[in-house]
């Protein structure tokens, strides 16, 4: 009976990760092509015109405030990447920012956390779960 409950409870934690693995890498993929479905058409029209592309971006308030919101959220999302991938060991941490400077956070944040999920699986499948302070 006991061993029964384990393997459920067993069972039921691996689907809630592959589940919640498969949502990170959805959010990635929507995040990656809602994003561009705008700015690439922007591209074809006026080319990689930077003093338009920020002049429209700070073009009234509402705008002003998704730009600085989304700047604010970018800078905690990389010092969060840098102690988080610290603290887990994971590698490759230049790699979120600049997904996020070529995508967005849209982008970045759900790879980073299917990357962490990934990272955190496979720690613990092979019994070398390495956490270390900051």
């Amino acid at each position: 009976m006991v061993q029964d409950l384990s393997y459920r409870i067993f069972n039921h934690t691996t689907l809630v990760k592959t589940m919640l693995k498969l949502f990170y890498i959805s959010l990635f993929i929507i995040g990656s092509v809602m994003p561009y479905s705008q700015f690439i058409p922007f591209l074809w029209e006026h080319g990689l015109d930077l003093p338009l592309f920020f002049s429209q971006l700070f073009a009234n308030s509402i705008s002003r405030f998704f730009a600085f919101d989304l700047f604010i959220s970018a800078i905690a999302f990389w010092v969060w990447v840098y102690a988080e991938g610290r603290r887990l060991s994971m590698l490759h941490l230049w790699l979120y920012p600049l997904i996020t400077l070529t995508i967005g956070v849209s982008a970045s944040l759900p790879f980073f956390l299917w990357m962490r999920e990934s990272h955190l699986e496979k720690s613990v499948n092979n019994d070398t779960v390495t956490v270390s302070s900051i």
